[in-house]
């Protein structure tokens, strides 16, 4: 995958972000009125299917998300850049709790003009995911 693109470049260093758990690296990335949604709608994460808005709520998506994990591991199979945002079509391998879950899905993000994260979206379903459980 190449990184001429500045939405596909965001979405490198957010991964990397998030593969090495380094929490001040993936905030950075973030425009002061970015997003997460992940995944998209009402979920364990979001019950009101809003989002999470703004620095202090992406800093506690993460806590509550990210930092609970063991390992995550992203697995791209195809990236589509349009506009101002990509499309990564992949897998998410997640390990928690001594036990691994892959999600497939869809993972957007868009890039501002001052070249921050306006938002991520992740489309994936969690039945979906859930099947995958197995221990690591």
């Amino acid at each position: 995958m190449t990184l001429d693109h500045p939405a596909r470049l965001l979405a490198a260093r957010s991964m990397a972000a998030v593969g090495a758990k380094n929490k001040a690296d993936w905030l950075a990335l973030f425009a002061e009125d970015g997003w997460v949604e992940d995944p998209v709608g009402k979920s364990g994460f979001d019950p009101e299917g809003k989002g999470h808005h703004g620095p202090a709520a992406i800093a506690a998506f993460w806590d509550m998300a990210i930092a609970q994990t063991e390992s995550i591991e992203f697995h791209i199979k195809d990236s589509v850049a349009c506009g101002d945002e990509v499309a990564n079509i992949g897998l998410i391998t997640t390990t928690i709790a001594g036990s691994v879950v892959d999600a497939e899905g869809v993972f957007i993000y868009r890039a501002n003009a001052e070249g921050k994260l306006q938002s991520l979206r992740a489309f994936w379903e969690l039945e979906r995911a859930m099947k995958t459980y197995r221990p690591a």
